[in-house]
């Protein structure tokens, strides 16, 4: 697709939409627009102009002209994207929803809340707390991302096990499509079947197909019981396999987060804090609720039963404020490691876990690869963390990191997984994307893009090119 440059005649019709305080032009402030948590200057882009937008009105006005103008769009929330899905890749204009971040409602009676994308994750947990309710949407990024971001990549997080990711917490959406329209899409009721089901079409398409202005939200009530336990496992297998084996016995958690060895030194690192069991120990978090006192400690006992059981050295019950810090804090971790990192994102069905596990620290020994490892081990997501090794040259270091996707991702699809569980496909793993997804899909998900973007306006360049 052709995109035109954005002219200064251009410029001060961007203007008038928004205003002069709304919009960048200087290539020092638009700097950090030029990425997202990606931070190897390989995938950074500059876009031409940076544009705030405060309403869906001015959404729309900006999406109709660039349709007039032939200038690419690129949806941005708070930047802590992992895929390089708010890179403008072909210039055009950033267009931040930043400004956007109101709370318009929490209905207590109803159980919802109404949002604009800008909210950040963790104040929306906050204020429904105030109230004695509960957001199930629980990224690892809650502190700083934001609503519109985690519905557009429908993040997964934590709590996924239980209460699914992001798109199972959303009623309906206010999305201004690529032809400049306002529309609403889904509905606040319990079921419906009434024609496509648009709003999770948009949900999941990291803003190639709409830009979110307003979410609708499910809430529940806040539990009242729940505890976090920590099993120790010397081997990391042992760990992994648990998990279905939890799930077999009848016992849904909220979560089961796994962590290796050398990503716990990692992470102790980081905090400057001794880790119970970092010697030799890889972690199992499992946080799970129960009706009352006695319903949690029944199934305490019994997941204390199977874990130890089935390999852990030790099973505590764990400080929740602490353990959740230790494993929020593995992103960090990893940035002050490197600053040169290949995340993988991998998901495979839940019982094929430990066998995947298994080949990516035979494939990482293979490569000579340095890997931190940490689970979202529930849902059978792994975050495979690659670090450069300082003494070694990118092109011999991203070369071999090539040559293990491609052994990785073969077997991933064996065995049933995808490319991605949580943070999308975005403009990094494009490639990846044509080369493992059926040809049939892709062409149906391409067909969906042209018929709803003919223009090509909307994040060009993400999850796949347009023939």
């Amino acid at each position: 697709m052709k995109y035109e440059k954005i002219t200064p005649i251009v410029l001060e019709q961007l203007k008038a939409i928004v205003g002069p305080k709304n919009m960048l032009t200087d290539p020092n402030l638009m700097q950090p627009y030029s990425h997202d948590e990606v931070t190897d200057p390989v995938y950074h882009h500059m876009p031409e102009a940076v544009v705030f937008t405060e309403s869906a009105a001015q959404t729309a006005a900006i999406i109709t002209l660039a349709n007039t103008a032939r200038f690419p769009v690129i949806p941005r929330g708070a930047g802590t994207g992992l895929a390089c899905g708010a890179v403008p890749t072909y210039g055009g204009i950033v267009l931040s929803l930043e400004k956007m971040n109101k709370i318009l409602e929490i209905n207590d009676d109803a159980l919802y809340a109404v949002v604009e994308p800008g909210v950040r994750t963790s104040d929306l947990q906050d204020a429904t707390d105030a109230k004695g309710l509960f957001y199930a949407g629980d990224p690892c990024s809650g502190d700083s991302c934001f609503i519109g971001g985690n519905i557009a990549t429908n993040a997964g997080g934590n709590r996924a096990v239980k209460y699914g990711t992001t798109r199972h917490q959303v009623y309906a959406i206010e999305v201004v499509n690529p032809q400049g329209k306002i529309v609403q899409l889904g509905a606040r009721l319990q079921k419906q079947s009434t024609g496509y089901c648009l709003d999770q079409l948009i949900i999941g398409s990291e803003g190639t197909l709409g830009v979110i202005t307003k979410a609708t939200l499910k809430l529940l009530p806040k539990p009242k019981y729940a505890l976090d336990l920590l099993a120790i496992f010397d081997n990391a297998g042992q760990a992994i396999q648990v998990v279905n084996k939890i799930i077999k016995a009848g016992i849904l958690p909220t979560c089961v987060e796994f962590i290796d060895n050398i990503t716990l030194k990692s992470i102790e690192a980081y905090l400057n804090e001794k880790l119970q069991g970092s010697e030799t120990g890889n972690y199992l978090i499992v946080e799970v609720e129960g009706i009352n006192e006695d319903d949690l400690d029944d199934k305490a006992v019994a997941l204390d039963d199977i874990c130890t059981s089935n390999g852990a050295s030790s099973v505590l019950v764990a400080d929740h404020d602490k353990i959740w810090q230790a494993r929020k804090a593995f992103a960090e971790a990893v940035r002050a490691e490197s600053l040169i990192v290949c995340k993988e994102d991998v998901v495979v069905p839940v019982d094929k876990e430990p066998e995947l596990l298994q080949q990516i620290l035979i494939l990482a020994k293979k490569y000579n690869l340095i890997t931190r490892i940490a689970s979202h081990a529930g849902d059978g997501n792994i975050h495979l963390n690659i670090l450069k090794n300082p003494n070694t040259s990118y092109e011999d270091w991203d070369a071999r990191v090539k040559e293990n996707q491609q052994e990785l991702y073969t077997l991933i699809y064996q065995l049933g997984g995808r490319l991605s569980g949580e943070h999308g496909i975005g403009f990094k793993r494009k490639h990846l994307m044509e080369e493992f997804t059926n040809p049939d899909e892709l062409a149906m998900m391409k067909a969906v893009k042209k018929a709803l973007d003919p223009n090509d306006i909307l994040n060009p360049g993400k999850i796949f090119d347009i023939d």
